[in-house]
């Protein structure tokens, strides 16, 4: 599991007797470059040699200003860590126009041995750095590292300027990559109060502190300041895999959080780290939040017509999840709050998640229907920081509706999102309830829907050796969800049809019929007419078909050796396949599929299988679930084994031969 340490950064620190240094640049031993591969890591493409980075605040003459300083040394062994590793991406943020992040001093190099074993240099070519804007808040400057070939050693280092002084500079020590030493110094003047916060599973090697004297002058008045190194020897790479949330959960690093300052202008300490109660009476009485919810007699006017006619609450906040679903488009950007009020966003028929889900809320509330505001954090933003209640930890707003004595958890931002549906981002731990009642307080965010897919194929065996007969599946839950997305990415259901049609090479699409694609709380239903080509032995004599006709398992998602993150799958699923299939009378059976019954331990998954045969007609059937939305990294072993008996079992074929 990962491992969290919070160490708050004070004067009080013990002194060390030395600074922490970078490395010099454009210089490179001949074993780095003659180096084919990394030891400790063979598989490896590619190895950070050396990685140092530094923050500190300083005083330009008009305000505080934060420089954070980046160098890094990359070996390359082959041409796959070529895209990766030497296309370079600085993220620069920007806010209201006016305050935005630059970069400066950008030195790259590439570094190899010619045919002769002499050393060649290629040096960046600074009008080869873009920037372009990514969105509102974000920019990027990007460069290519000149040159690139087998083995050589890549390096670059580069400053950039920020007047976002709060948002001190984290440190990931892991990447995809491992490392051979990764080292950040942090430089944070007394006027700033820090908790600094390690999280994951490396340790320590380098942990200093040491008191600068004097050394930031504010206002004529000089300043001490904390100097911290923090550093990690041997970093092995961070190896993703599926069923993971945001990578940041369990990468070890150094995380900054600033809990007070003082002003500048009157000398008076400011707490920034808030309690519940702080975040709760901000949150209500924000122009962007709490007063967006109140807006009860805006919504009121608009829902009128809506649930006109709808005599329990239940079918007035489904109709009302309707009306918001189809009157604002989600326009792709998360956010907590509404930014330009949500009558605009009803009016333009566009807006953020905050507005359209706070209009939600408003909308209910004005049907009279109990609502609350739950924020969170979705899956790639990260876990919550429980221990220092801050609203930057949340970016994302849903709505929470009590309906005879039921919770229902409400997005929507998602046209094909069924009533009491999330999507799989928002399902993430746990949010934060946010009432206007009673008292702010945490709730499990889990889907009320498991994923369910239940598949039937009806088969017969005609007389020019082709099967024929009907394909039906059936999508609940989540399951129809994603299918209902995967469909609606075709203008038309026949586009769809065809689509399916041209990749299932040796199957024949005769006739089809999708029902409920637009009904979201009814199971989505496929069946097609088909014809499908049986794989042949010798002519007619012998044949052999897998019941895996659509969709079968080719890989285990699973691969690590061990895993120290958890599986989380997001909600529990159940797959159920039965397949039937009729042979002449002139055919014996020949192989079968043995039976298979596989189970996780304390009953959290299964997977079983039989095979039937009585008067030509052969039955397979297979059930396989899992129990748990999550699971542990000890019961890891355990599901890596469930799928490898998985494929084993859908590799099962029936076999049949003439008499």
């Amino acid at each position: 599991m990962k491992r969290i340490s919070y160490l708050t950064i004070l004067f009080s620190l013990l002194l060390s007797a030395t600074y922490a240094s970078d490395f010099p640049f454009a210089a490179v031993a001949n074993d780095a470059l003659q180096q084919k591969k990394y030891l400790p890591d063979t598989g490896a493409h590619a190895v950070v040699l050396d990685e140092f980075g530094k923050t500190f605040i300083s005083d330009d003459g008009n305000h505080m200003v934060m420089y954070y300083e980046y160098h890094v040394k990359i070996k390359l062994f082959d041409s796959q860590a070529f895209d990766a590793e030497g296309n370079i991406e600085i993220p620069l943020y920007k806010e209201d126009g006016e305050r935005f992040e630059t970069v400066r001093d950008i030195k790259a190099v590439t570094m190899f041995l010619d045919e002769n074993g002499g050393l060649q240099t290629l040096e960046l070519d600074p009008r080869k750095v873009f920037q372009t804007s990514v969105n509102k808040y974000h920019d990027v400057a990007k460069f290519a590292m000149p040159g690139l070939r087998k083995g050589c050693v890549i390096e670059y280092k580069y400053t950039v300027v920020s007047p976002f002084i709060f948002n001190f500079h984290d440190w990931i020590f892991q990447s995809d990559i491992p490392k051979v030493h990764s080292e950040y110094n942090a430089r944070i003047p007394a006027i700033y109060n820090y908790n600094a916060i390690l999280r994951g599973p490396l340790k320590l090697s380098t942990n200093k502190a040491e008191l600068d004297r004097e050394c930031l002058s504010v206002n004529g008045i000089k300043c001490d300041c904390s100097n911290m190194t923090y550093g990690i020897d041997n970093i092995p790479a961070f190896k993703r895999e599926d069923y993971m949330t945001a990578s940041k959960n369990f990468l070890s690093g150094i995380y900054f959080e600033l809990s007070e300052y003082t002003n500048l202008s009157n000398g008076v300490r400011v707490k920034v780290t808030k309690d519940w109660q702080d975040i709760d009476r901000s949150l209500k009485g924000s122009e962007f939040f709490g007063s967006q919810i109140k807006r009860k007699e805006l919504m009121r006017e608009r829902i009128k017509d809506v649930i006109a006619g709808k005599t329990n609450n239940l079918d007035k906040a489904k109709a009302v999840y309707a009306f918001i679903q189809k009157n604002i488009k989600w326009n792709g950007f998360y956010s907590k709050y509404s930014e330009d009020g949500i009558k605009k966003a009803l009016d333009t028929h566009s807006g953020l998640v905050g507005d359209i889900n706070l209009a939600l809320i408003a909308a209910l509330k004005a049907a009279d229907i109990p609502t609350d505001a739950v924020l969170l954090s979705t899956r790639e933003h990260g876990l919550v920081n429980k221990l220092y209640p801050t609203e930057s930890d949340f970016d994302y707003v849903i709505a929470k509706t009590t309906i005879d004595n039921k919770d229902y958890l409400l997005d929507a931002t998602d046209p094909l999102l069924g009533f009491g549906m999330l999507p799989m981002r928002c399902i993430n731990d746990q949010g934060r309830v946010i009432s206007f009642e009673k008292p702010s307080y945490w709730m499990d965010i889990k889907s009320p829907q498991r994923r369910n897919k239940t598949t039937t194929l009806e088969l017969s065996l005609m007389p020019n050796g082709k099967l024929k007969g009907t394909y039906t599946c059936y999508s609940l839950g989540y399951e129809g969800y994603e299918k209902r997305k995967e469909i609606k990415k075709f203008n038309t259901l026949d586009e769809y049809i065809e689509n399916l049609d041209e990749k299932s090479t040796k199957i024949k699409i005769l006739k089809s019929s999708v029902s409920n694609l637009d009904t979201l709380d009814a199971p989505l239903a496929e069946i097609y007419e088909i014809e499908i080509e049986p794989t042949r032995g010798t002519g007619m004599q012998r044949l052999s078909f897998s019941p895996f006709t659509f969709g079968q398992l080719t890989v285990n998602p699973f691969t690590l050796n061990e895993r120290s993150y958890p599986v989380d799958m997001g909600m529990p699923a159940d797959n159920k396949l039965v397949y039937t299939l009729t042979i002449p009378n002139d055919y014996v059976l020949e192989t079968s599929p043995e039976p298979v019954a596989v189970a996780l331990p304390l009953s959290c998954g299964r997977l079983v299988s039989a095979f039937t045969f009585d008067s030509g007609r052969c039955t397979y059937s297979q059930l396989y679930s899992f129990e748990k939305p999550v699971y542990s990294p000890e019961e890891y072993p355990y599901l890596k084994e469930f799928y490898n008996k998985l494929l084993q079992s859908e590799k099962a074929e029936i076999v049949i031969k003439k008499k």
